[in-house]
Order: structure tokens, then C-alpha cells, then sequence
């Protein structure tokens, strides 16, 4: 079964979303500790820290989105955006290189990193 990738922008996003539902559990979870202030106090602060902490990545992502180089999907013919050596389509999941070396080459995310 071929791997299934995905685009390193959308990755950081979901984080970005599944930090705001966590945060919002963990406050929800504090709700049942009304009659330990302490406890209550401590699970609604770290909640809000995961929303904070989400606000954070959100701002984060945005800023490299915009410095990132678009591209044509030669797959679905969309815009799409790509961060280092290799990605994927942020529609259609196709592998994308901006490396005329990597060319030709089995997708692999190693090559992003500066020791390959």
C-alpha cells in the first residue's frame, strides 16, 4: 500500500485546530471540579494556554505561508504551496519537488533535511 503524504502547511494547521479543541476539553473538564476551586483554576488556565498556544501557530504557519513559493500541481492544475525540497499538493496530495536533482527520484521527506 503506497504511503499517503500530505502538504506540511495543512499538517501544521490540524495541530493548530486540535490544539484549540483540547484546550476547550480540558476547560470543560475543569467544569466538573467546581467544588475544588484550585483544581478548576489549574485545568481553566491550561486550557486557555492550549487556545493561546494555538493562537501562536496559527500566526506562525501564516507567516511562512506567505513566504512560501507557489507552484502548479501538474496532477489537478490547482495554486499550491511548497515548503523545502518536497511536498505534497495541498489539494490532491501529489508528491511536488522544486529540486531539478530530485527529479525522477521516489518521494521521500529525508530530503528536506540538510544532511541528505
Amino acid at each position: 500500500m503506497p504511503t499517503k503524504y500530505s502538504n506540511k502547511i495543512n499538517k501544521i494547521r490540524t495541530f493548530a485546530l486540535s490544539l484549540v479543541f483540547i484546550g476547550i476539553i480540558v476547560m470543560y473538564v475543569g467544569i466538573f471540579f467546581r467544588n475544588s476551586p484550585i483544581i478548576m483554576s489549574l485545568t481553566m488556565l491550561l486550557g486557555f494556554l492550549f487556545v493561546i498556544s494555538s493562537t501562536v501557530v496559527y500566526f506562525w504557519i501564516g507567516m511562512i505561508s506567505t513566504k512560501s513559493v507557489k507552484v502548479i500541481c501538474p496532477n489537478c492544475n490547482t495554486p499550491t504551496k511548497v515548503l523545502g525540497r518536497v511536498d505534497a499538493c495541498m489539494n490532491c496530495n501529489e508528491p511536488l519537488t522544486l529540486d531539478p536533482d530530485l527529479e525522477g527520484k521516489e518521494f521521500d521527506l529525508k530530503y528536506n533535511r540538510k544532511k541528505s
